[in-house]
């Protein structure tokens, strides 16, 4: 990969987020003024994109949008941020998945989230991105999509002997939690779940650093070569078939953690490109997660590659 520009592809849902600023929030049958609006690009699938892209990578988004003005939001971010959405395809009877938040005046929210044309992602779209796929460095699959379209990603990536990252989030088209995963999402490479989700995966209680562990040597059993399981706070606990590290976190001034996961994640993929190191990965994505807390916003926090090195420069100088 020495003086190429690293592929990346990511597969996940994009929504157009809607906030309304309002001293209070309605209650039914009620009324209220707003103070402000916003209209932009969210989820997964845009923000890691953007994240990746931000680190110096040529990115492609597999998702799914509907044939309604909304949809040339989410093209239009992509496009700003030099994201290709030539697999952004089109779901013309749908909507495009929304997200309507409400802000008080103490920065509590309320939100509604409407899945849209992220649930009509299909199987056979999947196939029609396999080129894409084939030709990454590492494919991003996020699992807030409909099951059978993760597996075929997952499977996709396998086969083309892609990199793949999988973020075990609960499918859109299943009510249950994350626990019964199906057994093909652990051919994916790497899966980054948060502490929660490991421990519903692995059906074990979850409380510190031992549980972590053991957990995380479940994941591996089942056939992930490495486990990556983030703590928050607590940092991030990395189990491969050598042993199991552990990698702090940055002392960062907390402004709003929306966007801490996909900054992590997108970081992740832009690292793990370049390098076979996954703890030298990780500690890279940490930070760029540690620093998407210092900014409101989702796409808007995400922090540029130089803004990363920096933190990590100064972090090894402390």
């Amino acid at each position: 990969m020495a003086g190429n520009v690293p592929k990346i592809v990511v597969i996940g849902p994009g929504y157009v987020d809607m906030v309304v600023r309002c001293a209070e929030f309605p209650v039914a049958g009620q009324t209220v003024s707003g103070t402000g609006f916003s209209c932009s690009s969210t989820g997964s699938g845009p923000n890691q994109a953007v994240e990746a892209a931000l680190c110096g990578c040529e990115v492609s988004l597999v998702g799914k949008v509907g044939g309604d003005e909304a949809a040339s939001v989410i093209r239009k971010t992509l496009t700003e941020y030099g994201v290709s959405d030539e697999y952004i395809f089109a779901a013309e009877a749908k909507n495009t998945g929304a997200v309507m938040t409400f802000v008080n005046a103490e920065g509590e929210n309320a939100s509604c989230m409407f899945e849209g044309a992220n649930s009509a992602l299909t199987e056979q779209d999947i196939s029609n991105a396999e080129q894409v796929i084939a030709e990454a460095d590492v494919c991003l699959i996020n699992g807030r999509l409909p099951q059978e379209t993760v597996l075929t990603a997952v499977r996709t990536a396998t086969i083309q002997g892609t990199k793949s990252i999988l973020d075990p989030a609960k499918p859109i088209d299943h009510g249950r939690s994350a626990r019964g995963l199906p057994i093909e999402y652990f051919n994916a490479e790497v899966m980054i779940p948060n502490l929660y989700e490991a421990a519903q995966i692995a059906e074990r209680s979850a409380a510190n650093y031992h549980d972590a562990k053991l957990i995380g040597s479940d994941i591996i059993a089942r056939g992930t070569k490495h486990a990556v399981i983030t703590m928050g706070k607590r940092g991030c606990m990395v189990v491969n078939r050598e042993g199991m590290f552990q990698v702090p976190a940055f002392e960062i001034e907390l402004v709003d953690h929306t966007g801490t996961g996909d900054a992590f994640a997108g970081a992740l993929a832009a690292c793990y490109a370049t390098t076979s190191d996954i703890c030298e990965a990780v500690k890279f994505a940490s930070a760029a997660g540690a620093l998407a807390c210092t900014k409101f916003g989702s796409i808007e926090a995400m922090p540029a590659k130089s803004e990363i090195l920096e933190l990590l420069q100064k972090d090894d100088t402390l």
